[in-house]
């Protein structure tokens, strides 16, 4: 419950700041992770960070730049509580030993590394990225 916490008191802050947009990020992401039965933090926190993503592509292809702008400034809220992602060079480095280490080499091998990569590196490697990447290193 350690996030919940921070949480809390990043709330405080921001409603003492007058801090809108954290204010109402951080009320959603808690309302959202008090509702859950044992709720995985780092999941809620990824899936609210994928839908804004998913929002913004949307706002930008109907010409709402504003709404866009707003949906990119909750993202930033957000990945302050996730783990700090790895760069591509990063990424690629850690996939190469984990299909080193295992002994992979075929394209068959792929759901056993995604499913290493997920365990290893949680919130740290985008999925896509790290598929992209394993593809490449199997292929």
């Amino acid at each position: 419950m350690a996030l919940l916490e921070t949480i809390d008191a990043d709330l405080k802050k921001a409603m003492l700041a007058r801090d809108q947009v954290t204010r109402d990020t951080l009320r959603m992401i808690k309302s959202e992770l008090l509702t859950l039965d044992n709720p995985d933090e780092l999941a809620v926190l990824t899936r609210a960070v994928k839908s804004r993503r998913d929002s913004i592509k949307s706002y930008v292809e109907g010409g709402r730049q504003d709404l866009a702008d707003k949906e990119q400034a909750e993202i930033d809220v957000i990945q302050r509580y996730l783990p700090k992602p790895l760069s591509d060079e990063e990424a690629r480095e850690a996939i190469a030993a984990i299909i080193e280490e295992h002994g992979l080499s075929t394209k068959k091998d792929l759901g056993k590394v995604m499913k290493e990569v997920r365990s290893r590196h949680p919130g740290q490697i985008d999925g896509k990225l790290a598929s992209t990447i394993a593809g490449e290193l199997l292929g």
